[in-house]
C-alpha cells in the first residue's frame, strides 16, 4: 500500500503559501497535514491546492491562531473536528483515506505550546497542555483489522534526550520537561502507538524539526528539537520504508521555524 503523508507546521499558510507549493512540486506526498495555519476556514487558498492536484482538503481553522489542514490528492472524508479542554480552538482534523483496499485513519493535531513558565499552577497556558495531552488518550488506533491509523502533527514535545540540543539545559524549558515527556510517552505507550520516526532513526542519534528563529545562525549552532511527529499503529508500522526530515527548508526563504516531515509507507 504506497503511501506517503507529510506534516509540517507551517507558522500561516497564507503568509508561506509559496513554501508550501515548492514543498508539494518537489516531494508530492500523497497526503499533507498542515500545522498552525492562521486561517479562517472561508479564507483558506483552496484554489492553490486543487491547481496542483490536491483536491481533497479538510481545513479546522480560526482567525490568527492555531489550525489545522489535511490536504490530498487521493479521495478522502471528513471523520471529525474534536474539540478539547471545552476550550474552542482549532487543534485537531481526522480524515480516512481508502489506499488500496485498506482504510487509513489519519489524526492531525496541534498541541498547545504552552507558554514560558514549566508550572501549571501558575501558568494557564501550560496547565492547558498536560490537560490537552491527558484527553488525547481518547484517540486511540482504529481496532477493525482492515483499517491502520496514523496520528502526526506538531505535539510540541520533544521527548527524547536526543531530540533536544542538550537534555540538562532544557530539563525545565517548556517542551522538554518530565512532566511533559512522560506525558507524551504514556499517551503513546497505552494507546498502543508506534513513533514512526524513532523506527527509523535509532533513539542514540540526534532527530530535530524545530529551530528558533532567535538563532542568529541555526545551522551552525544547531539547536533544535524534535516538536513534530508522525506515530501510527501497530499493524502499520512493518510497512514503514523511509522518513525525511526535510531541513534544507529551514533556509527557504521567509520560512517556518518547522521543517517538513515524510513517511513514506508501502
Amino acid at each position: 500500500m504506497p503511501l506517503k503523508i507529510a506534516t509540517w507546521n507551517i507558522n500561516s499558510v497564507r503568509l508561506r503559501l509559496p513554501l508550501v507549493q515548492r514543498f508539494l512540486e518537489e516531494h508530492q506526498p500523497d497526503v499533507l497535514c498542515l500545522q498552525e495555519t492562521k486561517c479562517p476556514d472561508d479564507q483558506f487558498p483552496l484554489a492553490a491546492f486543487r491547481k496542483l492536484g490536491y483536491a481533497h482538503i479538510e481545513i479546522h481553522g480560526q482567525k490568527g491562531y492555531h489550525g489545522v489542514a489535511t490536504i490530498s490528492r487521493r479521495p478522502m472524508q471528513l471523520v471529525e473536528k474534536r474539540g478539547f479542554c471545552g476550550i474552542v480552538d482549532s487543534r485537531h482534523v481526522s480524515t480516512v483515506l481508502d489506499v488500496d483496499g485498506r482504510r487509513v485513519l489519519l489524526h492531525n493535531f496541534y498541541v498547545p505550546a504552552g507558554g514560558d513558565e514549566p508550572d501549571p499552577e501558575i501558568n494557564t497556558k501550560f496547565r492547558h497542555k498536560l490537560d490537552f495531552i491527558e484527553e488525547m488518550h481518547a484517540v486511540r488506533p482504529a481496532e477493525e483489522a482492515d483499517t491502520a491509523t496514523v496520528l502526526v502533527g506538531d505535539l510540541n514535545i520533544a521527548p527524547l534526550e536526543t531530540d533536544v540540543w542538550s537534555h540538562k539545559q532544557l530539563l525545565n524549558v517548556v517542551s522538554h520537561t518530565p512532566v511533559e515527556t512522560e506525558g507524551l510517552d504514556n499517551l503513546r505507550d497505552k494507546g498502543g502507538w508506534v513513533d514512526l520516526m524513532r523506527r527509523h532513526v535509532p533513539p542514540e542519534e540526534k532527530l530535530f524539526t524545530w529551530w528558533s528563529y532567535r538563532a542568529k545562525d541555526w545551522e551552525v549552532s544547531d539547536r533544535g528539537r524534535r516538536l513534530d511527529h508522525i506515530w501510527a499503529s501497530a499493524n502499520l508500522a512493518p510497512a514503514l520504508q523511509r522518513i525525511e526530515v526535510l531541513r534544507e527548508a529551514r533556509n527557504w526563504e521567509r520560512p517556518s521555524d518547522h521543517v517538513p516531515v515524510i513517511a513514506e509507507l508501502g
